[in-house]
């Protein structure tokens, strides 16, 4: 599923629909959203599991990108397959997915 955005009346900020299919997430029990938004905190933002989908929504200053990963209860990081697009991170040796706002 992709990601969804709804913007403000002013345009100034974005809320953003993140969602991981149940089937995507390797067997995990929990998943959690981690980024540039929280300082790649890898358990602070817990995302919810619901109809086939772990989703989590953030409200996002908007006219930015933001990089950002799913990771797994075992501490396993996972790409978004949905995302606006990918940039290389050379702490990781892997590609983050981003959401352009």
């Amino acid at each position: 599923m992709p990601l969804t955005k709804k913007y403000s009346k002013d345009k100034s900020t974005c809320t953003v629909a993140f969602s991981l299919p149940v089937d995507a997430a390797g067997g995990a029990k929990k998943i959690f959203l981690a980024g540039e938004f929280n300082d790649w905190e890898p358990t602070k933002l817990p995302m919810r599991k619901a109809k086939g989908l772990f989703s989590v929504s953030l409200e996002l200053p908007a006219d930015a990108p933001y990089q950002y990963r799913y990771v797994t209860d075992a501490g396993v990081w996972l790409n978004d397959t949905e995302a606006d697009c990918y940039v290389y991170n050379a702490f990781a040796d892997a590609d983050n997915s981003v959401v352009v706002l």
